[in-house]
């Protein structure tokens, strides 16, 4: 199975932490509950951001250095 894109804005979140998981991290240091939570699969970075009052393009640049590092 090939890895999704990183940038699909409909990518599920569960789909982020099975690919990256060094991601997961980034989403705990900000104390969110993403990683784990039962909705995980339904909903994207954006939903995540829009939740939680972060600036969807700054999240995912950290997301992105966690996950290529």
């Amino acid at each position: 199975m090939r890895r999704p894109d990183f940038d699909d804005p409909d990518l599920p979140l569960s789909e982020l932490f099975h690919h990256w998981p060094a991601c997961a991290g980034e989403f705990m240091r900000r104390k969110m509950l993403c990683p784990g939570c039962p909705i995980a699969p339904f909903h994207t970075l954006i939903d995540a951001c829009e939740e939680y009052g972060l600036e969807e393009m700054a999240f995912r640049e950290n997301l992105r250095g966690a996950a290529m590092a």
